[in-house]
């Protein structure tokens, strides 16, 4: 049986899809653990093809102390992909009293379909992840119809 490393930090950040380069934000973070920032770049540049670009992608890098790492890259956040589907730059300022746009029930499965397969909704049905969604929706001010119209 192998001896399991050495953690030697977790690091959470936010980067662009294909976007990864060695300058600040991941540079810095990444250097100060004295790994390998060209490796990185390019493994998660790799990882981020299918997404368009600019796309914000959630990525865990945990650190070893023997100066390797690994990533695991989350797909954009529901608020992300509920303004996308509403056209909208940012939700309501007041939710619950203005309605900052609607969306079909559609919209809402087809987040749903895409956020199955982070690693930590896998073995959630799809229907409870879009009750989690439709709840972001509503705290955003973004209103859930049945059909548009």
């Amino acid at each position: 049986m192998s001896v399991p490393k050495a953690v030697a930090a977790t690091i959470r950040l936010t980067v662009p899809a294909g976007g990864a380069r060695p300058a600040p934000p991941v540079g810095p973070a990444l250097g100060q653990y004295r790994l390998n920032l060209m490796a990185f770049c390019k493994d998660f540049n790799a990882r981020t093809q299918k997404y368009k670009p600019d796309t914000p992608m959630a990525v865990t890098i945990t650190a070893y102390k023997d100066n390797t790492f690994e990533f695991t890259v989350k797909s954009p956040s529901v608020s992300w992909y509920l303004k996308k589907a509403a056209g909208i730059e940012s939700g309501s300022s007041r939710p619950g009293h203005v309605t900052a746009s609607s969306l079909s029930i559609r919209h809402v499965y087809e987040i749903a379909k895409v956020k199955q397969s982070d690693p930590y909704l896998q073995n959630m049905p799809l229907e409870s992840i879009s009750k989690s969604i439709i709840g972001t929706a509503n705290s955003m001010g973004i209103q859930i119809v049945k059909e548009l119209d």
